[in-house]
């Protein structure tokens, strides 16, 4: 992996309401869902409407007139009110649920898709944790803003506006007086907002951070046990850990000052209506049921309005938490510069002029020129960074070239599709990759699922890996564990070559494909390779010359230079940059 990579991300500043609309807009097709919710929050407005103004007649009926059919009637109606509003309740909270948990698995899939479709470049600059950071914890954080900010506003707003417009209709001076606070409340909403933002971010990163370190010590679980690393890990996650704590804490403390000094300056304005309306020339302009509606429908209101000062917190969080998610579905996948389709290939390789550098102002590559007929054997070697590796990755355009360029049976690979230049490579690499699957469904992976059982027998034979998988309780069809970890090393590398036999491509990469094998398996292992070679054009990465004696080509490189090529005797003979490597490899045997 190389030390940094170019970035494709791309981060501008946007606004938070600009972000919000770009999030409702995944909610637009349940717009029907959408409905049937708002019905169900105007049941609820109704229905607190309804109480605050039943209790006028209530009070004035039952304990001033006593009249009996009132008397009869307010329980009735007491549990027709609440009834009903059970069933707006259930409305709106179950069908925006159905919205919020249909706009995250729509998310989900499109950032996993999204994954899918970005450079291996990407993969380097980022690490897994927080990637997986984001799939869970920023797209679960989008639910809040996608539904419960979006129910509470509308049906808290529609009770509100209900109950301010019947206090206007009872009294409409003591109702103009809670228009008093409005303009306080809007510059704490906007202070809020603005440091409700700030810490969301923070901790959306903190949470990355968690998650990476996480991963991390999980992975690499057999060297901290063997180097003793309990220790340093237990404090790295720890420093990761409080500084987590202490953003959410940021959080809480924000939430937990604004909410009570909203609800102050709300109970001031209500105080101030009550100090009024207890005044001698008030109390005599209104009966007592009068009174006590309008006081019900204030208490009401009071709250009605508690949770839509408590929903800021929740709606910066998922803005920030959106921010994030449409930041990553912003980033640049791969470049699709070719439209050509090439039929199965011959494998002539070209290189032209080759050049190619991860940071600006530090080539890896310079001027590379290299022709491979088909059906050739060529290793790359030379010490750790001369550029081998890359030279190889740059053939199925895992990076994209700076200058030069690379020819396959004589078309430009720039201008062949990305799905089609690929069919045409097989790989094998050291670090071998094995899915938690099936035997079977590792070898057939992918393009490669359409293939017999009998195939994939022959696949494995060829790889002399079904001695030990016929030994196996459930031979094709046992479980291999995540990343292979129920195989040793060599029954991993010999499965990712029989998957490398069986797509039968016409140009091979094999990345020290033997060097997790012991030495029986080794030689048995390197004479299947010799055969799957055959009329292969093949690229060999190779650490351990005595695997790559009999190749057609060896070609040396340092630092980012072509030095040698030839064959290893005529190499030998030369007394140059090969002889030295192969002296110093083979001087202690």
């Amino acid at each position: 992996m190389p030390p940094e990579t170019k970035s494709t991300a791309t981060t501008s500043p946007i606004s938070g309401w600009a972000v919000y609309k770009r999030l409702l807009r995944y909610s637009s097709p349940y717009w029907k869902v959408f409905l049937i919710a708002i019905v169900g929050m105007l049941i609820i407005a109704i229905a607190e409407l309804s109480f605050a103004k039943f209790v006028e007649p209530m009070l004035d009926g039952t304990f001033g007139k006593r009249d009996s059919v009132i008397i009869f009637w307010v329980p009735i109606v007491l549990i027709a009110i609440y009834g009903i509003r059970v069933v707006g309740n259930f409305l709106s909270t179950y069908f925006m649920a159905i919205i919020a948990r249909g706009v995250i698995r729509k998310l989900r899939t499109k950032v996993f898709d999204h994954y899918l479709s970005l450079p291996i470049s990407f993969f380097d600059a980022e690490s897994a944790g927080t990637l997986v950071s984001k799939m869970v914890y920023d797209v679960e954080q989008l639910a809040d803003a996608a539904s419960t900010v979006v129910t509470i506003l509308i049906r808290n707003s529609l009770t509100v506006l209900a109950l301010l417009a019947f206090m206007f209709y009872t009294n409409y001076k003591l109702a103009g007086m809670l228009l008093i606070s409005v303009p306080f409340l809007l510059v704490i909403v906007l202070y809020v907002s603005r440091r409700f933002r700030r810490i969301s971010r923070r901790i959306q990163s903190s949470m990355g951070d968690v998650s990476s370190v996480t991963e991390e010590t999980l992975e690499a679980n057999r060297e901290v046990k063997i180097f003793g690393g309990q220790k340093y890990e237990a404090s790295r996650f720890e420093v990761i850990n409080h500084n987590n704590w202490k953003q959410f804490l940021k959080y809480h403390a924000t939430t937990a000052l604004s909410s009570p000094v909203i609800e102050l300056i709300v109970a001031t304005a209500f105080a101030g209506i009550l100090y009024y309306v207890t005044q001698p020339e008030m109390i005599d302009q209104m009966t007592s049921g009068k009174f006590m509606s309008f006081l019900t429908a204030m208490l009401l209101l009071l709250q009605a309005a508690r949770p839509l000062a408590n929903i800021n917190a929740q709606l910066q969080r998922g803005i920030a938490a959106a921010e994030s998610v449409f930041d990553l579905l912003d980033t640049e996948p791969e470049k699709e510069t070719g439209n050509r389709i090439v039929e199965r290939v011959k494998g002539d390789i070209e290189y032209k002029g080759i050049s190619f550098c991860y940071r600006t102002g530090q080539p890896v590559l310079n001027n590379i020129n290299l022709t491979i007929n088909a059906g050739e054997s060529v290793a790359f070697v030379g010490r750790s960074g001369s550029g081998k590796t890359t030279l190889v990755n740059l053939l199925p355009r895992f990076y994209e070239i700076d200058e030069g360029q690379i020819l396959i049976d004589g078309h430009d690979i720039s201008e062949i599709r990305l799905d089609s230049l690929r069919s045409h490579i097989a790989l094998v690499s050291q670090h071998v990759t094995l899915f938690n699957d099936t035997i079977a469904h590792n070898i057939a992976y992918g393009d490669l699922e359409t293939a017999t059982l009998e195939d994939i027998k022959r696949a494995a034979e060829a790889a002399h890996a079904l001695e030990f998988i016929e030994k196996l309780p459930e031979g094709f069809d046992t479980i291999v564990g995540e990343n292979g970890v129920l195989l040793s090393g060599g029954q991993r590398q010999r499965l990712a070559i029989a998957r490398a036999i069986l797509k039968d491509a016409p140009i091979l990469i094999l990345d020290e494909a033997t060097s997790a094998l012991d030495t029986e398996s080794e030689r048995h292992i390197q004479a299947a390779m010799n055969e799957v070679m055959r009329d292969r054009t093949t690229l060999v990465i190779a650490h351990r010359l005595s695997t790559i004696e009999s190749v057609d080509k060896i070609v040396v490189l340092e630092n980012g230079n072509i030095i040698e090529t030839g064959k290893h005797e005529a190499l030998l003979a030369k007394q140059g940059a090969y002889q030295k490597l192969h002296k110093l490899q083979f001087s202690n045997t």
